[in-house]
């Protein structure tokens, strides 16, 4: 939308920077967007709701034609018809509010409905780099908690407010009608409600914000922890964690006290309106009875309608309390709705013109890096200047120590990452139509979603047949153990069901790249998790799934490297060397010293006993953005 106001991803003392907020003015004109749509709903509940509360108000006349009659010593069957009046007036009431009601929670249950789509599809499609500043306890917090808040005041607060309003409204336009008198002694209670109101909004507004902002705060340090539990024990750092923990613990706990401590000032203040504002009433009645200008009838009418405004103007009193809530937590969840979609992080080159033939370096499938500088924190650049060309059909092969910016520049070619400064190219020159995105990247991280087995397989492809998925399994090598499944592809695997060993998990993984068919596959790492035994196995597998792909490959092994149509070897976010795996061991500079070490190594570790790890249970699934489909495991 292009008049998304947004306030800025704000900073928090853990160093994170939040998800956006969105402002008042723009959570107000979202919400708006939303209803607009279903204006006969709203239209029609809001008639019901004015019907209920009118037909209401005839009790007070009733009751007061009651004590007329008492007073006027009438028989006692003169009352017969004013308390059959009563009854039907309370069916009637009450079959108008049950409607009223209905339809009021159909409104906003649809509304609410819209706003979580809205924002589950902007959730997805937001960039990784602002997902992992941000931390995953503002998201997790923001899709649970916040969606929570919001959901509860639709079904609750939203239509007992409007209720509320319109009985005030409405039985001030009642007290006007027996006689204006009484209508002015009303507003005596007004100046000290509203001032409450004005008090309240203004300090329950950024307190709220700061709660929720306090909440997933305390989530993040929680999901840190507990994510981290094995290194936080072999390094013993159970003590400090847990400070980290009870820190942030205690600061949303100081945050609800000091709210526990707003409303309980607020109560205060309104049981003082609600005292001056009868007790002006009824001397109003006791002088206007006394001067023969109202009936005693009139006169308890008018103090039992005014009465009756201390429930609804309390409600709606205190549902600012939720309605202040449920709109920080709206403000957080419209922030991210409102997010744009990303744009192409990768270029695409320019078609050539009409009767001009396309170079061969224009094939489908190269990548062109050019200057690319970037750095995660200002001022501690990981890359300088890297300019990199991966011919259509090209393997290369990634390689240097760690740390020295492998990783960043994969997650940059394959999308994840916007770089500081230089761009990253995809050409398409062929022009030959294809359906899906230009790279697929696969990590060692492998995530399983819980479900059947081709349910997995289908989030790279989701019409692909049972004849695809088995073709793809094939290929990397995994139909044998796929098809000996206890029920073949429908089994279920991931939380709960059937256990995947990582090497299986792996190749999960490696499917869902073959079936994502992209022209560009970047690998970091992905035979990483595989240990010794299934590193082969593996490999054979990964290359089997980028053939006739353009490939970049984070080699974990030099094995890969060796076997590349390229080496790219790293260090300090540079380049330094570029060729052939004989070219560059007969150049004796860094990667014929690190094929050295790798070498002994291997020789050592042929002649020691394998380790086998136990399998462990991952996951896998497949996220795109609107240029990058991500293979991702964990």
């Amino acid at each position: 939308m292009s008049d998304t106001a947004v306030e800025p991803g704000e900073p928090t003392t853990s160093g994170r920077e939040l998800l956006p907020t969105a402002t008042q003015a723009r959570t107000r004109a979202a919400v708006r967007e939303l209803v607009r749509p279903h204006r006969r709903l709203a239209l029609g509940a809001f008639a019901m709701m004015v019907v209920a509360t009118a037909v209401g108000l005839l009790v007070q006349p009733l009751l007061g034609r009651i004590v007329d009659l008492v007073a006027e010593h009438r028989p006692p069957g003169s009352i017969t018809q004013p308390v059959v009046l009563l009854v039907l007036v309370a069916l009637a009431q009450g079959a108008a509010t049950v409607l009223g009601l209905a339809l009021v929670a159909r409104l906003g249950e649809t509304v609410l409905a819209q706003l979580r789509e809205r924002f589950v599809e902007k959730a997805l499609r937001l960039p990784l780099e602002q997902v992992e500043k941000a931390g995953a306890g503002d998201l997790t917090a923001r899709v649970t908690r916040d969606v929570s808040v919001v959901g509860e005041a639709v079904r609750s607060a939203l239509p007992e407010l409007a209720r509320s309003l319109l009985a005030i409204v409405l039985t001030l336009a009642a007290m006007a009608a027996l006689d204006w008198r009484f209508f002015l002694a009303a507003l005596v209670a007004v100046p000290v409600q509203a001032s409450t109101a004005r008090w309240y909004v203004r300090n329950a507004v950024p307190l709220y914000a700061e709660q929720r902002i306090a909440t997933g705060s305390q989530q993040q340090q929680l999901l840190d922890t507990i994510a981290g539990a094995g290194t936080v024990r072999a390094f013993r750092l159970e003590e400090e964690h847990t400070a980290r923990v009870t820190r942030r613990s205690s600061a949303a706990v100081e945050l609800t006290l000091r709210g526990v401590r707003l409303v309980l000032n607020f109560y205060n203040r309104l049981h003082v309106a609600e005292y001056a504002g009868l007790a002006a009433v009824l001397v109003t009645g006791f002088l206007l009875v006394r001067g023969g200008s109202v009936s005693i009838g009139t006169a308890t009418a008018a103090a039992l309608y005014f009465h009756s405004l201390f429930s609804p103007v309390n409600q709606a009193l205190v549902l600012l309390d939720d309605a202040q809530s449920a709109t920080a937590a709206l403000a957080r969840l419209v922030g991210v709705a409102d997010q744009p979609s990303p744009e192409p992080r990768l270029s695409p080159e320019p078609q050539p013109s009409a009767g001009h033939e396309p170079r061969a370096t224009d094939a489908h499938g190269t990548v062109t890096v050019t200057g690319i500088d970037h750095a995660y924190e200002p001022g501690r650049p990981v890359l300088h200047g890297v300019d990199l060309t991966l011919r259509a059909g090209e393997r290369v092969a990634l390689v240097g120590v760690s740390g020295a910016g492998k990783t960043t520049l994969a997650k940059l070619i394959a999308g994840v990452h916007r770089p500081t400064s230089g761009s990253v190219r995809v050409t398409t020159g062929d022009g030959v139509p294809r359906e899906g995105l230009p790279v697929a990247l696969v990590t060692q991280e492998t995530h399983v979603f819980a479900g059947p087995l081709a349910d997995d397989l289908r989030l790279a492809r989701a019409g692909a047949t049972d004849d695809e998925l088995r073709t793809a399994l094939a290929t990397v090598d995994a139909l044998d153990w796929a098809g000996a499944l206890p029920d073949g592809l429908d089994t279920v695997v991931g939380d709960g069901g059937h256990r995947l060993t990582s090497a299986q998990v792996q190749q999960l993984a490696l499917a869902r790249l073959v079936l994502a068919d992209p022209p560009v596959a970047v690998l970091d790492e992905a035979t990483a998790e595989a240990g010794s035994t299934g590193a082969r196995l593996l490999e054979q597998a990964a290359d089997r799934a980028v053939e006739g792909r353009t490939a970049l490959i984070v080699a974990h092994r030099l094995t890969q490297a060796a076997t590349a149509d390229r080496i790219v070897v790293m260090d300090g976010g540079r380049i330094v060397e570029n060729g052939t795996h004989d070219e560059l061991c007969a150049a004796a500079g860094p990667y014929a010293s690190l094929w050295a070490a790798w070498s002994g190594t291997r020789a050592t570790a042929d002649r020691t006993p394998t380790h086998h790890p136990s399998p462990h249970s991952t996951t896998s699934h497949v996220t795109t953005s609107p240029d990058t489909t991500t293979v991702k495991d964990h």
